[in-house]
């Protein structure tokens, strides 16, 4: 989206002093803050009051570069809508926005930039592991089996850690002696990477020849651990029962002390028999409940349904946090999903973020996939337009993101057009390229109040500038009859002051505008004289002027110069008898005397060779 303003420029807002008293005038995307005159304390008639206005956002990420492109990413997307792939486009945008963020943040030598930075990541960070979560669960809808699958991915996506102690851990010198080895086998294990952990088992298993049996059992149960193949042939019930035997597998390892002499392998067979104890003695590596939740349906409960998630995801989140934690605003928004309770995840999400964004295009597209039940609102909307109508008036505060907002209010069938109407009216017209996108928006919309509105108001800002070209062609766009026939006046008196016309272009190219006003007429048909006498049409010429004298819609002011127009083409042969004695009528109106005797003269001159040319050509 092409941003034609600048940044408007930022006021430093100074603190009010001790014992002033503010006022507050809200507005859609912000708030006015001035000082008041407070007359019971009688405070202003010694302490002088401060006469500014002060403009505080409420909503300060639209103002930001970088998540500028979130949103106009994001809204090519909404436009779009092909519901198959706009969840994942949706994230990738929010990634990709993510990452440009969390490089300013390290690469900047401002602190303030990197924390405001730090804290636009941690706020896209909760968004992406919310949104990927509602994918799952309510759009993708994996039933049981597929669901642990599903949501191993949203863990390893967002828990990415263990692949940086890896990369450390495999570039040393000796991978298997690296203070972190351990971690990164344990990590790999806890997401069900098994495969990874195998990798890395085998180079501390050739530094310990004498344990090499045991490593070898642990590979063996590693790699025999049975994982649900939605494509496959095998039935969710032998899945479940082959998963079993392997369990019970690795229970009697356990039991046999199989491990008893490695405390990190030992460890690793609790984890693969799902000991809860174990598991939460792993909190570093695991980190979140939710990770914890994973890990435990993994090795405890494959073939869970999304009917069950609830009820684990709500003792996991009690057994992981310490009894003296409250939850935070993130643990209660998931919570909310595991629990399939769409509308509190919204509601939570409202509350716990600091703009519409999230719950505007999250809302739409769970409206599409027809997930979410429509219900009204006390004032009238349903839930999905409320929080569009919210989202794009926030952007019609911004010097240029106001583009976007118009689509968002197209997709609003109810209110959409009302709040559109009321917006666009804000939009400040402060380059004539900016009122003609305004005024094209409005246009297409048929919104003809708004059109004539802005149309008024550029032409005043252009009469007031003195360039009456532009005046008239706004108000010819606006269909303004009364201001049009302003402006025409305007132009004949700056040619009888003049002598010439100014804006030729705009005159001679009227086209059917002229007929607007009769003043307007009169102007297009008045120049229309002036090429015809340039031209040496003479004839055409006299006959167009004489109808402009006899339609009476030439101002009576400018009768004067139009018989004066009119005396050098009485002395051209081409001007008949009749058109002659027509224009000498129009001299009896009452008129500066000593001019019309002039014309009177030229006329009667003309007469008579008309009447002598005439006379011959009969004879």
């Amino acid at each position: 989206m092409e941003e034609v303003d600048v940044e408007p420029p930022v006021t430093n807002i100074p603190a009010a002093a001790a014992g002033k008293h503010l006022g507050f005038a809200w507005g859609p995307g912000d708030i006015l803050v001035y000082e008041t005159l407070y007359k019971a304390s009688g405070m202003c008639t010694t302490m002088k009051c401060s006469p500014f206005i002060h403009e505080v956002r409420k909503d300060e990420d639209i103002y930001s570069p970088i998540l500028r492109k979130l949103f106009n990413e994001s809204h090519h997307i909404f436009v779009v809508n092909h519901i198959k792939d706009i969840s994942k486009n949706y994230r990738s945008v929010i990634r990709a926005c993510m990452e440009e963020l969390q490089q300013v943040a390290v690469s900047t030598q401002d602190a303030e930039v990197a924390t405001q930075y730090g804290d636009q990541v941690s706020i896209l960070l909760a968004i992406e592991l919310i949104w990927n979560l509602c994918e799952v669960l309510f759009i993708d809808a994996a039933p049981a089996g597929s669901l642990l699958l599903h949501l191993l991915d949203w863990v390893r996506l967002h828990k990415a850690d263990v692949d940086e102690k890896a990369r450390d851990v495999l570039q040393s010198e000796s991978p298997a002696e690296h203070e972190s080895y351990w971690d990164v086998v344990l990590g790999y294990v806890l997401q069900g990477r098994l495969e990874e952990a195998r990798q890395m088992l085998v180079k501390q298993a050739s530094l310990h020849p004498a344990a090499r049996n045991m490593f070898k059992l642990m590979d063996t149960l590693l790699s025999k651990m049975p994982f649900y193949n939605p494509s496959g042939t095998q039935t969710l019930t032998e899945f479940d029962v082959k998963w079993r035997h392997w369990h019970e597998e690795v229970d009697r390892c356990l039991q046999d002390n199989s491990f008893a002499s490695n405390q990190h392998l030992e460890a690793i067979c609790k984890i693969l028999v799902g000991d809860e104890d174990t598991l939460l003695e792993h909190k570093d590596l695991l980190s979140t409940w939710y990770h914890f939740l994973v890990t435990r349906l993994l090795f405890c409960h494959p073939t869970v349904k999304p009917t069950e998630l609830h009820y684990y995801a709500q003792s996991c989140l009690t057994m992981f946090l310490d009894s003296r934690s409250a939850p935070e605003p993130l643990d209660s928004i998931l919570l909310a999903a595991f629990e399939f309770d769409i509308h509190q995840v919204i509601k939570d999400c409202s509350i716990a973020l600091n703009n519409w964004w999230f719950v505007a295009h999250l809302t739409d597209l769970l409206d599409h996939c027809k997930l979410l039940q429509s219900h009204n609102l006390h004032f009238g909307s349903n839930l999905r337009e409320f929080l569009l109508l919210e989202y794009a008036s926030g952007l019609f505060t911004h010097h240029s993101l106001w583009q976007l907002a118009v689509d968002y209010f197209d997709h609003c069938p109810e209110f959409g057009r009302v709040y559109l109407e009321l917006q666009i009216e804000r939009v400040p017209l402060d380059t004539e390229r900016k009122a003609l996108k305004v005024l094209r928006i409005c246009e297409q919309r048929q919104m003809s109040e708004q059109v004539r509105s802005i149309c008024k108001i550029m032409a005043m800002r252009a009469l007031r500038n003195n360039r009456l070209g532009s005046a008239l062609s706004w108000s010819i766009r606006a269909k303004d009859a009364a201001f049009a026939t302003l402006i025409s006046e305007r132009f004949l008196q700056d040619y009888c002051a003049k002598g010439t016309f100014s804006d030729l272009d705009l005159i001679d190219n009227l086209g059917p505008a002229m007929l607007l006003s009769d003043r307007l007429t009169f102007l297009g048909k008045y120049r229309e004289f002036h090429k015809l006498y340039g031209e040496k049409r003479f004839r055409e010429a006299a006959k167009l002027l004489l109808s402009l004298m006899t339609a009476k819609i030439a101002p009576r002011s400018f009768w004067m110069t139009l018989l004066t127009d009119a005396l050098p083409l009485l002395e051209q042969k081409e001007v008949s008898f009749q058109d002659t004695f027509d224009l000498q009528k129009h001299t009896e109106e009452d008129i500066e005397v000593t001019k019309v005797e002039l014309l009177r003269l030229a006329l009667a001159r003309n007469l008579a060779m008309a009447i002598v040319k005439e006379g011959t050509v009969e004879a």
